[in-house]
């Protein structure tokens, strides 16, 4: 499992739990682009030395996030940019975050070519959107989104596209309870548990048997993130 880093804090203790469970855990370092605005120069070399250990797989979650703006875009968008310059430096994927800045985020990747490798994570865009994920070489992680008959049913009916070999699983918790799960816990805590209620949903959109999804999603995530075999 991935434990997701979102601020330099928070990418620190991620590592020291990939540490504690070792080849169960594993970690990623980054910045969100909610915090962006604290990513410093002394930040960054915290950050990049982070990020070099063996344990943290990929550098993230970064991005671009306009719908809260929590930091100006100008300051995501300079994140964004050292972001993707530390993780072609280091040889480490990107795990990636997009929220209402759909034209910003394909340009940054675009201008850094193919320096770099990736995940769209919680993918819940549109056919357009998909295509130029795909098109970039992305990888899509699917969240319990997916689960939502209010929101996701756009997402189901473009599963299908999703080359196997790069669609990866996720629960993004503990945010994103599946709506459909019952019963509900009492905490709305998302674990990731969840998972296989996830993979079943998504196995159901792709017309497929719940056991190929595990087994390529599985291997997806191994090559992307480098992650032994068991």
């Amino acid at each position: 499992m991935l434990v997701t880093g979102a601020t330099l804090a928070g990418s620190a203790r991620a590592a020291q739990f990939a540490r504690a469970h070792a080849n169960t855990l594993f970690a990623t370092a980054g910045v969100h682009p909610h915090h962006a605005a604290e990513l410093s120069a002394t930040a960054l070399s915290e950050l990049a030395e982070l990020a070099a250990a063996p344990e943290v797989v990929a550098v993230g979650e970064c991005g671009l996030d306009y719908f809260r703006n929590y930091s100006p875009p100008a300051a995501q968008q300079a994140a964004f940019h050292r972001q993707l310059e530390l993780a072609a430096r280091i040889n480490k994927p990107v795990f990636l975050h997009q929220r209402d800045a759909h034209a910003d985020f394909l340009a940054i990747l675009r201008e850094h070519g193919r320096s770099w490798r990736g995940v769209a994570h919680c993918f819940t865009g549109d056919a357009a959107q998909l295509a130029a994920y795909l098109e970039l070489g992305l990888a899509i992680g699917i969240t319990g989104w997916v689960c939502d008959e209010r929101r996701g049913a756009h997402l189901a009916a473009l599963l299908p596209q999703v080359p196997a070999e790069r669609l990866l699983l996720e629960t993004d918790g503990p945010y994103l309870l599946p709506r459909d799960l019952k019963p509900r816990p009492a905490s709305r805590r998302n674990e990731p548990m969840y998972l296989p209620h996830i993979a079943a949903a998504v196995a159901r959109a792709r017309g497929e048997p719940l056991a190929a999804l595990a087994c390529s999603s599985t291997a997806a995530a191994r090559r992307l993130f480098g992650l032994p075999a068991i």
